[in-house]
């Protein structure tokens, strides 16, 4: 490990719900205010969470995904994003040790404070509780005695008095410092949205709300014992990931949709397509009524049923995309992409919307997540992203369906602790257009991108 003079913490929660965001928004802008180069991470695969730290503070969020991502890349990654930052503010997921299946040390903020050296400062919900805070945090502390628990900082806590009870229990029974409270903050209180948070729209640094959340932040925090605890005193040893051979790219261009209904997107997936010299176009399945000029289309996730019915009359924007599928332009689409690619979507009101149609087949949204975590597909045949043999590591999460009479093309697992708990077939190959239900990191294979490059060099 080289030596630096960084800074970086993780914040962990006792588990989902108890602030995490809030308080990582609030302490990204605090420190901004400071004159710091703040750098925000998420760990795991969560695009919402993302989308506001990058909002709040002006710094694209990167996720630091160790399922999907080999540990080597996964550093390498994180150390190029720091390069230019004074402090790494990393937003845990869940609960500390909670990652994928019940082994704490797989996919979960503590292994991923470990992976990178971090001190972890743990957020406890403090409201209706006082001295049995501290037996909680004695649990979080034995559980893993090799962690670095630098800290506490107390949640949902508006009286001093309260607060100093609480501080003190914590403080002489578990021997870990508290920096700070937060209070509740009604008017600060991230909207939500089936999938999880509303995707903010714009730079919101400036916004009152933010504001008024760093002041407190700034107020109740000890931002300096905070950074003092937070040293950055090694980088940990990776790799950036490997680029597509520039003649594959050169002379590429991809066309994206983003707008309002589609806008998931890991921007690490963009700037590996843009450093392997691949030029991006956006465009609106929305506004626009024709494509770019391009050799590749991605559709990625996103909130299509919310826009269906606007999607829905867009019929040129309809008939650009089949002149691109009939032209064999290779199209990836990812979860509302494929949504948009069916022949229609029927929303929670139960109102048919007729869609793309370059697939035929329909999305029918439900009242629960139809599938939810992280899975791995194998290809049973080739495909744009994978050779048949070859598996995609990636996550779902989402509430609609999709049947359609075109085979499946992945045998698609959910393994939990060693054991496959879930089996099922799904994505779909039609020519040059492949679409699934999976969020893919493009950085955990130099192949994916290389096959579709290839593909998208024939129609030069």
């Amino acid at each position: 490990m080289q030596s630096t003079s960084k800074q970086a913490f993780v914040i962990a929660g006792t588990g989902s719900g108890c602030g995490k965001t809030t308080l990582t928004l609030g302490l990204l802008l605090a420190l901004k205010r400071r004159g710091l180069r703040v750098q925000p991470f998420k760990v795991g695969p969560d695009y919402l969470d993302t989308r506001w730290h990058s909002a709040v503070s002006g710094v694209a969020s990167r996720n630091l995904d160790a399922f999907m991502l080999p540990t080597a890349t996964l550093n390498g990654l994180y150390n190029q994003h720091m390069r230019h930052a004074d402090v790494a503010v990393i937003e845990g997921v869940m609960g500390l040790y909670d990652g994928y299946g019940i082994d704490p040390d797989y996919c979960s903020s503590a292994a991923m404070a470990k992976q990178l050296d971090c001190p972890v400062i743990l957020l406890v919900d403090g409201k209706a509780v006082s001295t049995s805070v501290a037996a909680t945090i004695l649990g979080f502390l034995h559980f893993d005695p090799a962690l670095k628990l630098a800290g506490v900082i107390v949640n949902r806590v508006n009286s001093q008095a309260h607060y100093q009870l609480i501080r003190q229990a914590i403080e002489r029974y578990c021997a870990v410092p508290v920096l700070g409270r937060l209070p509740m903050l009604e008017d600060v209180a991230l909207p939500s949205r089936h999938l999880g948070l509303i995707p903010p729209k714009g730079a919101q640094g400036n916004d009152p709300r933010w504001l008024r959340l760093a002041q407190q932040v700034e107020e109740f925090i000890d931002l300096d014992r905070l950074l003092a605890l937070s040293p950055l005193t090694s980088q940990p040893v990776g790799q950036p990931p490997v680029l597509a051979a520039p003649a594959l790219a050169e002379g590429l261009t991809l066309a994206l949709a983003e707008d309002e209904a589609f806008n998931f997107y890991y921007p690490d997936n963009l700037e590996l397509l843009e450093q392997a010299g691949v030029r991006i176009q956006r465009f609106s399945p929305l506004h626009d009524s024709r494509l770019p000029d391009c050799q590749m289309i991605y559709l990625g996730g996103g909130y299509p049923e919310v826009h269906a019915a606007k999607l829905a009359v867009n019929l040129p924007m309809h008939t650009a995309l089949h002149a691109a599928h009939r032209q064999q332009i290779p199209i990836y689409a990812e979860c509302g992409g494929l949504m948009y690619l069916g022949s229609g979507l029927t929303d929670s009101a139960g109102e048919r919307h007729p869609m793309s149609g370059i697939l035929p087949g329909e999305s029918r949204m439900g009242e629960r997540l139809t599938r939810f975590g992280y899975c791995q597909w194998q290809a049973s045949t080739d495909t744009l992203l994978a050779a048949r043999g070859e598996t995609l590591l990636g996550h779902e999460f989402h509430y609609s369906d999709f049947t359609t009479p075109l085979p499946p093309v992945f045998d698609c697992a959910k393994w939990r602790d060693g054991v496959a708990v879930q089996r099922w077939s799904g994505g779909y190959q039609l020519g040059r257009t492949q679409a699934g239900y999976l969020h893919v990191h493009f950085a955990q294979r130099p192949g994916m991108l290389e096959r579709w490059l290839m593909a998208a060099r024939s129609v030069l």
